[in-house]
């Protein structure tokens, strides 16, 4: 049985920055499963008889369940047509794809994973900040900040040098800080939230873990935040011009 479903990472923000493989199987698709954060312009490759079905979630507000979404891709499947689930970003990177994969593999339908560039390392990328630098830190952590209240970060393993990067945490960020903080960072680390990273709408707010909840107050998802001394690097290389009202970072 040849290979009916597809999970590709599309890419954070800039369209171009999904894979040839991608983009290859996002051509011959008969039907494409889309998330919010997938780039729009992306659903116009599809060919012209695709189906496409929006299945993003928002904050707050769901179109779809997770189990709805499972029974399209298996109904699609089952039904011999060849179906992308397209997600932003990365599919394993807090994506759910690993969830998906496991659904199709329990059904015998033939899968294959497409990896996407991480939101975690190009929207800081866009933004003018390296996740690691020579001399100034060799590793990164990536965490969720998305339910905070489910206890899925163990603040007691997060490290407290080097760069962190934290998906989804808007909501949560007055308290995420304060967590960090009172677990040994030091409040004067640079801090940056990047909204709408890597599209024309990217706005970036520098400040301190100590102040950055507050100076970000407007910001809303998505948004990505980054803490660690490589921020500071953005007043140096920033390269991206936005629209927004933050960048190009003050020399």
């Amino acid at each position: 049985m040849s290979v009916r479903v597809f999970i590709v990472g599309a890419g954070p923000g800039d369209p171009d920055l999904i894979t040839v493989k991608g983009l290859r199987c996002l051509r011959q698709a008969d039907v494409v499963l889309y998330d919010r954060l997938s780039p729009p312009e992306l659903l116009a490759e599809a060919p012209r008889h695709a189906e496409l079905i929006d299945v993003g979630k928002e904050p707050g507000r769901q179109r779809r369940s997770q189990a709805e979404i499972n029974d399209l891709l298996l109904a699609r499947a089952l039904a011999g047509l060849i179906v992308v689930r397209l997600k932003g970003g990365d599919p394993f990177v807090f994506g759910r794809g690993g969830e998906e994969c496991q659904v199709l593999a329990a059904a015998g339908i033939p899968f294959e994973v497409v990896p996407g560039v991480s939101s975690a390392i190009a929207v800081p990328a866009y933004a003018g900040i390296p996740v690691t630098q020579r001399g100034i830190t060799t590793g990164f952590t990536v965490i969720t900040g998305h339910s905070l209240d489910e206890g899925s970060v163990d603040w007691d393993i997060v490290p407290r040098a080097g760069t962190l990067v934290l998906l989804m945490g808007v909501r949560h960020l007055a308290e995420i800080t304060r967590e960090l903080i009172e677990r040994g960072r030091d409040p004067h680390t640079p801090a940056a939230v990047i909204q709408d990273g890597a599209t024309p709408a990217q706005v970036v707010v520098e400040g301190s873990l100590a102040d950055i909840a507050g100076r970000a107050w407007q910001i809303k998802p998505p948004a990505i935040t980054v803490i660690g001394e490589v921020v500071k690097l953005r007043q140096e290389i920033a390269w991206f011009r936005s629209e927004g009202q933050y960048e190009p970072a003050a020399r």
